[in-house]
């Protein structure tokens, strides 16, 4: 069942409006004090990083796409990790709690946007990703990026008005758009959406999405984490007493009785 519900924050962005100016991205950054970016292989095909939380694609013909987290209305990421760090806020929001995060990456290998990425700087590495400015939001602002759009490129508001905005721009203007907005139904409907006079399938890596909902098809594969954790601390804890009783045999290890010797200084 989706969790949308009437009054959900939104985002639509209007490819056919985005001028490639990346005032959104260093917005971005600035709100959330993100550092510098630092150059990787895996990470020049989009831009985003653990430290660039958005980023501006230019295609082919010299359209620019902006990505993002699509914030999924029933978001695979959340279904997927098993200590409760991603979550979906009241806003429509999918953020992010670092203090539970266990660093499995399984958020990563389920998003169907490949936007979560790993902080491979930090000692102990996190998941970043845009959480769509949730405390600003729910203080009645706007996310940063919505607000330094120039050509309004990309707008905030509630869903079910954005949608609507989507419809009649599209309606009044055929020969401008795609007849389609990305974001309204695929997996089960996202909370970023855009519409576009280009086919914007290559956001899901070419992967066509129906409007199935993620969680439905991951809810079996992780309803078996719980078993294998366990199973797997029940394997190390044998082979620990395996491995430490070879080892008393051997003589390499004191048992408990020559440990009580030893501390008892010989015989009285």
């Amino acid at each position: 069942m989706s969790q949308h519900v009437q009054g959900n924050k939104a985002i639509l962005t209007d490819t056919t409006k985005c001028i490639g100016c990346r005032e959104c991205v260093l917005a971005c950054k600035q709100r959330n004090k993100l550092e510098q970016d630092k150059p990787r292989r895996w990470s020049l095909d989009d831009g985003l990083s653990a430290r660039n939380w958005t980023s501006i694609v230019e295609r082919p013909g010299g359209d620019y796409v902006r990505k993002q987290c699509r914030h999924c209305l029933e978001p695979a990421c959340v279904s997927v990790c098993p200590v409760g760090a991603l979550s979906k806020s009241e806003t429509g929001a999918v953020i992010y709690d670092g203090d539970k995060c266990m660093g499995c990456r399984y958020c990563m290998m389920a998003c169907p946007y490949g936007i979560p990425r790993y902080d491979w700087d930090l000692a102990v590495p996190y998941v970043r990703k845009c959480i769509l400015c949730d405390d600003q939001v729910k203080q009645g602002g706007s996310p940063a990026c919505t607000e330094a759009c120039p050509t309004g490129a990309t707008i905030f508001g509630t869903r079910d008005e954005l949608i609507v905005e989507a419809r009649r721009r599209i309606e009044a203007d055929p020969d401008r758009y795609v007849n389609h907005i990305w974001g309204e139904d695929e997996v089960g409907g996202t909370s970023v959406m855009m519409i576009s006079n280009i086919d914007l399938s290559f956001l899901s890596y070419g992967t066509k999405l129906d409007s199935t909902p993620l969680p439905a098809r991951t809810k079996t594969a992780m309803g078996a984490v719980p078993a294998v954790f366990a199973g797997m601390a029940a394997t190390m804890t044998g082979l620990h007493w395996i491995i430490k009783r070879r080892m008393e045999n051997h003589g390499a290890v004191p048992t408990v009785e020559e440990e009580g010797d030893n501390g008892n200084g010989g015989d009285a």
